[in-house]
């Protein structure tokens, strides 16, 4: 049984932007507090997924609970979340933000404060977090720990005069931030003989266990063998385990109020847990829910289809164990003429598109194929409907279509002085409109309404080439506004190709239909006719290119002899080519979709 008091439970968070130093100063707490054994002990430690250390980044947020005794000698039980920084992942910072009481603000002492820092601490102060700032990166002969602190205090408006100054990669001042924490922020508060309420805050699928759940007890006590009650559902479960991370599974007999730890029940299917449900005990059943989160509102979508058509069942399998370990990602099935049967999946940026992609080919051994991403529109027809539309297919003709209401964002946009000319000139191209300018230093914070769609295929990729990698960029939803848009049928051999079409503005749409026409003209590999491929506004064409027909040298056999024995051979291939382009079907092989999509975004 745990018996920690209430007094002496921290439950924090580790906020900060990409690269930071979130992950290797997690590292160095559990080794500074002998969590893991100097033997077990590896660079990132948390980031369990081997796509997170392969790309450097943390995916999805983790728990560890570490034990401190402070310089007071008192004993402390810190539970710790450590939480990705890019903004494709800022539902599982909410969710790890809703269970923890405080917050460490990691901010690099040589880059300052950046786009996700900004959006992360706003999101700890929705929180009321208690915020301790933490300079990371001292060893650095760039550091500037004074010119940040100042930084802190102008942009963000939260005291950093007793900030923590460290160097998480190589252990300076860890002692000192342990310090803080137990004496900085507030212990979690919670009633042991209250009926039991537990926050549902994520939630994964195990081979062997079942379903696996993380969760915050608020009030009551969580044991072994008690029967639980889903609120949201109303179904209900034995507990089979209860334990504890480590950051290893550590079974205990309980977790009590302020406490974090797993709970396994022998749950088979992905349909009966929801993040952000709240659990209490079936017998005496707490009288209200939680408040929970937010639900996540996908920001683009795609399609996804199996390469082999027999993976389908396996697809939709693999989409409901990954839901259940990413509740940000939302799918539904779909069938497309090109690809056969798929499904529709909404995702909260295009990295998180990628990641998932990613993880669909290697956790379930999936070969698959994404169309185009885009956004969701909103359609006014002229007999008064609207509707929302997801697959730019669906888009009805242009003479029932009232108007067309796309998604803006609020972009923020931090970089130096000497980029900010090009990061302007790249907005204004991508038909965004200035909403705010201001400088802290030598750096400034642009604040912009750019549409979704500009954003979605490569803006963060230009932006980062054109500030050679220094400009930031946060953004979050800011509502629908009209707008001129068409939708772009690409026609291979006057066939369309209804996976490759897409939605795009007016005044854009002639440019990006020439380019894929190009892109697809080098990818189909030449047939023996000559096959148009054409990009079409409704019946109007707006680009063409043409691959020329494989040529066979049917006059090889002739030697010499007179010219009309050849022109006979010529002209019978003509119309065996003629007939050819009229009956011959143009496969488009896998490669050139992925190449012709991959490009596009």
């Amino acid at each position: 049984m745990t018996d920690t008091p209430l007094d002496h439970i921290r439950n924090f968070a580790i906020i900060a932007h990409i690269d930071h130093g979130k992950s290797t100063l997690a590292d160095r707490l559990i080794q500074f507090t002998g969590a893991v054994a100097a033997r077990e002990m590896t660079n990132q430690i948390l980031d369990s997924m081997e796509l997170e250390k392969e790309r450097g980044i943390t995916i999805k947020a983790q728990t560890v609970r570490l034990s401190y005794t402070a310089r007071n000698g008192e004993t402390y039980e810190l539970n710790l979340m450590d939480t990705p920084g890019h903004v494709d992942f800022a539902y599982e910072v909410s969710r790890s933000l809703a269970a923890c009481e405080g917050s460490l603000l990691v901010v690099d002492a040589s880059q300052g404060v950046e786009a996700q820092t900004l959006a992360n601490v706003y999101q700890a102060m929705e929180n009321n977090h208690a915020i301790v700032p933490i300079l990371n990166k001292i060893d650095l002969p760039a550091a500037e720990p004074e010119r940040v602190k100042q930084q802190i205090e102008d942009v963000i408006g939260i005291d950093a005069s007793d900030a923590v100054e460290i160097s998480a990669k190589t252990g300076i001042n860890i002692e000192g931030v342990l310090e803080a924490l137990v004496h900085r922020l507030p212990p979690p508060t919670g009633d042991a003989t209250k009926p039991l309420t537990a926050l549902l805050v994520d939630s994964w699928y195990d081979q062997y266990l079942g379903v696996v759940i993380l969760v915050r007890v608020r009030d009551g006590r969580l044991k072994r063998g008690q029967r639980i009650r889903m609120m949201s559902t109303g179904t209900a479960y034995v507990v089979e385990q209860v334990g504890v991370f480590t950051p290893k599974m550590v079974p205990t007999d309980d977790l009590g109020p302020g406490e974090m730890g797993f709970v396994t029940a022998a749950m088979k299917t992905v349909a009966d847990c929801n993040v952000g449900d709240t659990i209490t005990d079936d017998r005496v059943p707490a009288e209200t829910a939680l408040a929970g989160f937010k639900p996540s509102i996908p920001v683009v979508w795609c399609g996804l289809y199996p390469i082999d058509a027999d993976d389908f069942e396996k697809l939709r399998e693999s989409l409901g164990k990954l839901r259940l370990n990413d509740s940000s990602f939302h799918f539904e099935a779909e069938t497309s003429a090109a690809l056969g049967f798929g499904f529709r999946c909404g995702f909260l940026g295009l990295l998180h598109l990628e990641i998932i992609q990613e993880r669909l080919t290697r956790e379930f051994n999936l070969d698959l194929i994404a169309t185009a991403p885009s956004v969701v529109y909103k359609v006014h027809k002229t007999n008064g409907e609207s509707f929302e539309l997801h697959n730019p297919v669906d888009m009805p003709d242009g003479s029932v279509i009232a108007k067309m209401e796309e998604p803006w964002i609020k972009a923020t946009i931090m970089v130096p002085d000497d980029y900010l000319g090009a990061v302007l000139g790249l907005c204004n191209e991508r038909r965004g409109m200035q909403v705010d300018l201001t400088y802290v230093g030598n750096r400034a914070m642009a604040v912009y309404r750019v549409p979704l769609n500009e954003v979605v295929f490569d803006f963060y990729d230009r932006l980062k080439s054109i500030s050679r990698g220094y400009a930031s960029f946060d953004y979050a939803m800011d509502g629908y506004e009209e707008s001129d848009l068409v939708r772009i049928s690409i026609l291979v051999n006057a066939e369309p190709v209804d996976a490759l079409s897409f939605i795009a503005h007016k005044s854009v749409a002639e440019g990006r239909g020439r380019s894929i026409c190009g892109r697809l003209k080098d990818l189909i590999p030449k047939q023996l006719f000559k096959i148009a491929i054409q990009a079409a506004i409704g019946s109007r064409v707006i680009a063409r290119e043409t691959i020329g027909a494989l040529s066979k040298d049917v006059t090889a056999k002739c030697y010499g002899g007179d010219i009309s024995r050849k022109r006979k051979l010529l002209d019978k291939q003509k119309e065996g080519k003629k007939r050819m382009r009229q009956f011959g079907k143009v496969e488009i092989p896998q490669s050139a979709f992925l190449a012709a999509l991959k490009m596009d975004a």
